[in-house]
C-alpha cells in the first residue's frame, strides 16, 4: 500500500518516512500543501497523513481541496493542536482520525490499519491494480500473471506496483531508486538493474508477451493497457 505524508519538520518526515518502509508500506513524502497536491494529483494512494502547520497553507485546507477534487483516502491528521475545538474541525472537515504531537509510533500504525481496514469495502478499485493479465493484490501483497502466482520477494513486489502504476510511462534508474528504495544515490547502481532482470525472469517468463521494456540509457517501461 502507498502512503503521502505530508509534514515540513524534515526530522519529523524522515522518522515517519523509514518507520513506515519497516512497516510494508511504500510512502511518498511532501514538505507543503502544494507538493502534497501535485502528488496526489497523479498517484492513487491508500491513505495520507498531513499535519495541519504546513508553510503554505493549513493543513484542513488542503484536505478540502483533495475532497474537491475527488480523493478519498482516509486521512490521518497530526497536529499539535490538541484543543477539543481543533479536533473536532478537523475531522469534520474531512479528517478520518487526529493524533496530536508528540505521538507515539505504534498508536500512530495502528490507527492508520485500522482506517485501511474500514476504507477496504469504500476504495476497493484501490487494492487490485491489473494490467492486460498482470494483477497485484495491494492487501495480499501477491502478484499473478493470468492467474498463475509470481514469487516475489517483498522489494520485488515493491518494485512491480511502481511500474504497474506508472504504466505507460518510462521511469528512469534514479526515479526507481528514489520511490522504491527511498534513496538519492548515483543512478549508474546496477542494484536496479538486477532485480528489473530477476523481476522479469518471473513476470516475462517464455511464452508470455512481454510486459517489462529496457530503453537502453534512459529507464525502463511496462507495457500498459
Amino acid at each position: 500500500m502507498r502512503l503521502l505524508v505530508v509534514e515540513d519538520e524534515l526530522e519529523i518526515q524522515g522518522f515517519l518516512r523509514e518507520s513506515l518502509i519497516e512497516a510494508g508500506y511504500a510512502v511518498d513524502v511532501a514538505s507543503d500543501g502544494g507538493a502534497a497536491e501535485t502528488l496526489a494529483r497523479k498517484t492513487a494512494y491508500d491513505a495520507l497523513i498531513v499535519d495541519l502547520g504546513l508553510p503554505d497553507q493549513d493543513g484542513i485546507d488542503l484536505i478540502l481541496r483533495l475532497r474537491g477534487l475527488g480523493i478519498i483516502a482516509p486521512v490521518v491528521i497530526l497536529s499539535a493542536r490538541r484543543s477539543v475545538d481543533d479536533r473536532v474541525r478537523g475531522l469534520e472537515q474531512g479528517g478520518d482520525d487526529y493524533l496530536t504531537k508528540p505521538f507515539a509510533l505504534a498508536e500512530l500504525l495502528a490507527r492508520l490499519r485500522n482506517l485501511l481496514k474500514r476504507n477496504v469495502p469504500a476504495t476497493a478499485e484501490l487494492t487490485r491494480l491489473t494490467v492486460l493479465d498482470l494483477e497485484l493484490d495491494l492487501l495480499k501483497r501477491r502478484a499473478t500473471r493470468s492467474g498463475e502466482v509470481l514469487h516475489l520477494s517483498p522489494q520485488e513486489f515493491v518494485l512491480l506496483e511502481y511500474l504497474v502504476r506508472n504504466a505507460g510511462r518510462v521511469v528512469t534508474r534514479a526515479m526507481i531508486l528514489d520511490q522504491v528504495w527511498g534513496m538519492r544515490i548515483h543512478p549508474d547502481t546496477n542494484v536496479v538493474d538486477v532485480h528489473i532482470y530477476r523481476l522479469r525472469g518471473k513476470v516475462d517468463t517464455e511464452g508470455r508477451e512481454p510486459l517489462i521494456k529496457t530503453l537502453r540509457g534512459v529507464g525502463y517501461v511496462l507495457k500498459g493497457h
